[in-house]
């Protein structure tokens, strides 16, 4: 005999044995106590033994140090009707160097975050096809943490041929 649904089986006028009702309802309890039992369990308090965790996980102030001397540069990049860029590819720089040390694309927001060192002034240069290259200096050598920025990327003229 074939397994059908309970609706199937009340249609077709065919009836389950007492097993079958009983293994079916173990079956819908046990996947009920599963989904019940799914809460997270805790660690012990004390432990002996070394963790082979990160070290930021053991030290939640590491992570804070690692970073107190960044300076993050943020931003989001517009056409120029408004919409989102996504893929607009932005190169920073130290302003006193011709090499360009930090490499990001824009998200699918259009929005972008590079974290690097403060006390420099950098140059964001930001391209993307079919859009004229945008470039503009940042000073981390202030108090503030961050610096946002707002890219309205213009439409590159057609050349006539």
């Amino acid at each position: 005999m074939k397994y059908l649904s309970f609706q199937a089986a009340r249609n077709c006028n065919v009836r389950f044995s007492f097993v079958d009702s009983i293994l079916i309802a173990g079956l819908l309890l046990s996947f009920a106590a599963s989904l019940g039992a799914q809460e997270a369990v805790q660690p012990p308090a004390s432990q002996s033994a070394p963790s082979s965790e990160s070290t930021s996980k053991q030290n939640p102030n590491l992570s804070a140090t690692r970073h107190s001397n960044d300076f993050l540069v943020r931003g989001t990049v517009f056409t120029q009707e408004g919409f989102a860029l996504p893929g607009a590819e932005l190169r920073i720089r130290r302003s006193a160097e011709k090499k360009f040390r930090w490499q990001t694309f824009s998200n699918s927001r259009g929005d972008f975050a590079v974290r690097v060192k403060m006390g420099a002034d950098y140059e964001v240069l930001v391209r993307a096809k079919g859009f004229a290259e945008q470039s503009v200096p940042v000073d981390a050598k202030t108090g503030d943490r961050y610096k946002d920025l707002v890219f309205r990327m213009q439409h590159q003229g057609t050349k006539k041929s």
